[in-house]
C-alpha cells in the first residue's frame, strides 16, 4: 500500500512513556517515511507515573479544538493509567463539534478508550487501533496492524475477515461499532460518559485481566442492561492472563459460554484487536455489518471519517 506522508500530532493523556526507546524508535520510523510527527515533547513528561500533571495531559487534548491545531492523525502516545482523572475537565462537546466540521483520524486504546467513549457520547467517531510507543515503536514492526491503520484511515468503506474460535454460528447483523478496553468500558458505568448504543455490536479486549475478571466485568454490562441493547459481542485479544490448577478448567471459552447463555447474544470470537502485536484499527461508531459462516466471520465498516 503506498501511503501519502501525513502530520501526527502526539498526545500523552494517560502514563508516563517509560519505555523512551520504543517512542523515539516509533518517531524515526514514521519521519522516515515522510511524516510530520508534533508535540513530541508530550514523550519525556513525567509526574508520578503520569505523563505529566492533569493539567498538562488535560492540554493535549484541549489543544486539539485550537482552529490552528491542524494535523491528519492524532496518536495517543500509550496508555496506563490517567485519562479517568481529566474526564470531568474535558470539554468532549467543543472537540466534537470541532471534528464535526473538521475531522481528526484520532487513534489510541487502552486506558484512552475512556476518551474515546465520551466523544463518541458526543457523536465523534474515532479510531480504536495502534498507539505510538507499544505499535508503531515494537521492535519488530508488525505488518498487519501498520496495514489495517492505514485501511481504516483512508478506506470510506473495509473488511477485516478472521476465523473464530471453534465455536461455530450462523450471524448475519448489523449496528454501530463501539466498544474498546472493556475495563474502561466499565469503569463508565453509571457515569455522563458512557455512551448510549442501542443495537450495536460491542467489540471488546483487555490485558492482564483473568477470566473470572472478565466474566465479571462483562455480567455488569449484563445486569445493568447494556447487553440488552446490543446486537452482538466481538471479542478481541485477551492477552496476559495466567491460568493455574485452581481454575480447574475454566478459561475464556467458559466464560464466552456463560455470557452466550445469560444475554442470547452471538458472541464471535478470535478478532485480532487490541493489545496485542497485530491489531486491526476500528472506527468507533461507525456503521458494521457482521457476519459468520461456522467459524469464518467478516466484519464490514462504513460511515467513518477518512483522511483526504
Amino acid at each position: 500500500m503506498s501511503i501519502t506522508p501525513r502530520s501526527f500530532h502526539l498526545i500523552a493523556p494517560s502514563g508516563y512513556c517509560h519505555n523512551q526507546q520504543a517512542a523515539q524508535l516509533a518517531v524515526e520510523r514514521l519521519r522516515a517515511q515522510g511524516h510530520q510527527v508534533g508535540n513530541a515533547k508530550a514523550l519525556l513528561r513525567r509526574e508520578q507515573r503520569f505523563a505529566g500533571s492533569d493539567a498538562e495531559r488535560l492540554a493535549d487534548l484541549h489543544q486539539l479544538i485550537q482552529p490552528d491545531c491542524q494535523p491528519d492523525i492524532v496518536l495517543a502516545v500509550r496508555g496506563g493509567y490517567g485519562a479517568t482523572r481529566l474526564l470531568p475537565h474535558f470539554d468532549a462537546t467543543a472537540l466534537a463539534a470541532r471534528l464535526a466540521t473538521h475531522p481528526l483520524a484520532i487513534c489510541g486504546h487502552s486506558d484512552f478508550t475512556v476518551i474515546q467513549l465520551a466523544l463518541l457520547q458526543q457523536g465523534a467517531i474515532t479510531f480504536s487501533g495502534p498507539m505510538l510507543a507499544g505499535n508503531f515503536g515494537a521492535e519488530a514492526l508488525s505488518d498487519f496492524t501498520v496495514d489495517h491503520f492505514w485501511r481504516a484511515l483512508t478506506s470510506p468503506k473495509f473488511t477485516v475477515e478472521w476465523q473464530t474460535e471453534r465455536h461455530e454460528q450462523q450471524v448475519d447483523v448489523s449496528g454501530r461499532i463501539w466498544g474498546g478496553n472493556l475495563a474502561m468500558l466499565v469503569s463508565l458505568i453509571g457515569t455522563p460518559w458512557m455512551p448510549q448504543i442501542d443495537d450495536g455490536i460491542l467489540v471488546i479486549e483487555d490485558v492482564n485481566e483473568h477470566p473470572f475478571r472478565v466474566e465479571r466485568m462483562l455480567l455488569q454490562l449484563a445486569q445493568s442492561g447494556l447487553l440488552a441493547r446490543q446486537k452482538a459481542i466481538v471479542t478481541g485479544s485477551f492477552t496476559g492472563a495466567k491460568l493455574t490448577d485452581y481454575d480447574n478448567g475454566y478459561d475464556f471459552d467458559s466464560v464466552w459460554t456463560l455470557i452466550r447463555q445469560v444475554t442470547g447474544l452471538s458472541l464471535v470470537t478470535g478478532l485480532e484487536f487490541g493489545h496485542h502485536w497485530n491489531t486491526v484499527t476500528l472506527p468507533l461508531g461507525a456503521q458494521g455489518h457482521l457476519q459468520v459462516n461456522g467459524t469464518t466471520s467478516k466484519l464490514t465498516l462504513s460511515g467513518h471519517p477518512t483522511l483526504p
